[in-house]
């Protein structure tokens, strides 16, 4: 990692903050979701962190993201309120979605998160409208697109590239390449398994392979290719080599063994930060561990919040699918 000079002490925390932010507010997921306060599928986003919390510490809130099926972590570090988080996926109606999106469409238009995505490689070609409207209204946007691996494999992978190259649109394809398509080995089905953003060069575009576990090299990379697509420089590519902690989803049979995710385990993003952090002065044992009880009890309160809000009611299953009007302003900003 870089020494903290190359890096605003604010910033340093910052980004911290935001990985155990997702880290904590994951866990505790799991723990709900296992006890069967929750219905549907989750895919939880532990040991990613640093990928999200890099990439997102780069963008304004009128910034735009796209997700994915694993896109709590997404939200959270795009600055999405934890209550209102936990209150979808408790599916309550004081969610973000009012309760009707769940973990895999979770969207907030008001932070510029364009919505997860249960379907895979779909976040691309929505990144790629967004970027287009960047460009018709010359505002000063970018849009990061986050997919892993397996969707970099889809047709809409190479379409979104070539349209984005092509308009110089200002999009940032950022790959989460955790080595699996849900079961299957990312090597088994690509031969630029672990350089994947090496296939930039097909698209005339800077590609980058960077660690996804150092969460200021995320940033660094991230940082450079925002600067470049908000003064017209288009779009960039970066693969970042990440490992998820959990299977596919939770419930999953996991096909790693246990040696290989203890192993991985060992170089967690948050831990070597960490390390870091304390190491170079920045903070102390005891600031980690006040920061850690700050969002844990945020956490906390998120799910009581959850706990304690009203279900959608049956009678308004109707509402917000179509704008009213005299009160489109309204109506739309729950679509």
């Amino acid at each position: 990692m870089d020494r903290p000079d190359t890096c605003p002490k604010v910033v340093l925390l910052d980004l911290y903050e935001r990985m155990v932010k997702i880290r904590l507010f994951e866990t505790i997921q799991a723990r709900v979701f296992r006890a069967g306060e929750q219905e549907g599928f989750t895919h939880l986003y532990i040991g990613e962190e640093a990928v999200a919390a890099g990439a997102c510490a780069n963008l304004n809130q009128d910034d735009y993201i796209t997700s994915t099926h694993r896109g709590h972590g997404h939200m959270i570090a795009k600055g999405g309120d934890l209550k209102r988080m936990m209150a979808e996926l408790y599916g309550r109606s004081t969610g973000f979605c009012l309760g009707r999106s769940g973990s895999l469409h979770i969207a907030d238009r008001n932070i510029g998160v364009l919505g997860a995505n249960g379907i895979v490689g779909d976040g691309n070609p929505i990144a790629v409208g967004a970027g287009y409207s960047i460009k018709l209204r010359g505002t000063n946007q970018v849009v990061v697109s986050f997919f892993g691996d397996g969707a970099a494999n889809q047709g809409t992978f190479h379409e979104s590239l070539n349209m984005a190259a092509t308009w110089k649109l200002p999009v940032v394809f950022v790959i989460e390449n955790n080595r699996l398509s849900c079961g299957v080995p990312t090597e088994s089905v690509c031969s630029l398994a672990q350089a994947l953003g090496d296939r930039a060069v097909g698209y005339g575009i800077p590609g980058f392979n960077i660690d996804g576990m150092d969460v200021m090299e995320v940033f660094r990379v991230v940082k450079t290719a925002v600067q470049r697509a908000r003064h017209g420089g288009g779009p960039s590519l970066i693969n970042c080599a990440t490992y998820r902690h959990r299977g596919h989803f939770e419930g999953d049979h996991d096909i790693r063994s246990r040696e290989e995710i203890d192993a991985a385990r060992e170089h967690d993003a948050i831990r070597r930060f960490e390390r870091f952090l304390v190491k170079e002065n920045v903070m102390t044992q005891k600031d980690i561990a006040e920061v850690r009880e700050h969002i844990q009890r945020l956490v906390d309160e998120a799910v009581e919040y959850a706990r304690s809000s009203p279900p959608p009611q049956p009678g308004d299953a109707l509402a917000y699918v179509y704008a009213v009007k005299g009160d489109d302003e309204h109506a739309s900003s729950h679509v």
